[in-house]
């Protein structure tokens, strides 16, 4: 593993006039469940870290609140924080639920979520549920701050508008009141498992039919994204076990549209659609045995 400076700032400020004073040379450094593990494997995209910003003294960036309407997350809370956080639970059941499947307890008790937002790996398991929540991230500098949606933030696998000299501060959404929320994850097994796809969907219900709907999968696009025309189908509509196997169909299909027939499909698609479906049920209250 190469040598390296490990420099620990006691406040923002301190850490963001190291971020400039050394910014290609320096790397951000909180849970490290994933910097470590690209240390050691010796990633040449660490070729030039001559300095890893430790950012655990920061407890400025911890804190999860809810202030004027808008739920504000630290980027420094960890996996646990935010599966245990009761303004999250209420507000987004489903980014609850998505951190609390992260790893092990022992990942959940280090990694942070602005980690698994700035690593951008498709498999990021709070990506599908901050797209759903039409998330926003604020980014801070020893020039200011500046805010971007998600969508905007994430540039593809691996990729974001972060700058060399930049912090993510905080990523913040407005909860989703009188919604249903639900986060369902298909692994190569039950727990302790990287997300071979997953879906977060929330609806709000208007005297037995849907109002409104919000439909994210995760791990099949490069980047995190609602699906508008299997929200669409759902606006109006009873809940029923066939509705959502219509919509799990829709999603599968906007994944063919958009990442091209592939050898993986012909495992991806049923698979997709099932998840999409069962997500759509649970937060229903329908069993999906029912028709």
């Amino acid at each position: 593993m190469r040598r390296f400076t490990f420099l620990t700032p006691n406040s923002l400020s301190e850490a963001l006039f190291l971020l400039r004073e050394h910014a290609g040379r320096i790397k951000p450094i909180a849970g490290g469940t994933d910097l470590m593990v690209e240390l050691r494997g010796g990633d040449e995209k660490l070729d030039s870290m001559d300095y890893a910003l430790d950012l655990t003294a920061l407890s400025e960036l911890r804190a999860i609140t809810l202030e004027n309407g808008l739920v504000s997350i630290g980027a420094m809370a960890t996996h646990d924080n935010v599966a245990h956080s009761p303004v999250v639970r209420s507000a987004a059941a489903m980014l609850a639920e998505a951190s609390a499947s992260v790893g092990a307890q022992q990942i959940r008790n280090a990694a942070t979520i602005g980690g698994n937002v700035c690593n951008a790996a498709v498999a990021a398991d709070t990506l599908s549920p901050l797209a759903a929540l039409e998330a926003r991230v604020t980014l801070s500098s020893v020039s200011g701050a500046r805010e971007l949606p998600l969508s905007e933030f994430i540039l593809g696998a691996g990729k974001t508008a972060l700058q060399p000299d930049e912090l993510l501060a905080k990523i913040t959404f407005v909860p989703l009141s009188g919604w249903q929320s639900r986060f369902v994850k298909l692994g190569r097994r039950k727990a302790l498992a990287i997300s071979r796809m997953n879906a977060s969907v929330a609806l709000r219900f208007e005297r037995g039919a849907i109002a409104e709907a919000r439909v994210s999968p995760g791990c099949v696009f490069a980047s995190p994204r609602r699906v508008a025309s299997a929200e669409e189908m759902l606006i109006g509509q009873v809940p029923s076990v066939t509705l959502f196997e219509a919509c799990g169909k829709a999603v599968s299909d906007e994944m063919v549209a958009v990442t091209g027939v592939r050898w993986s499909t012909e495992y991806k698609f049923p698979a997709l659609s099932a998840i999409v479906r069962r997500a759509l049920c649970e937060v229903s209250g329908l069993s999906e045995a029912e028709t």
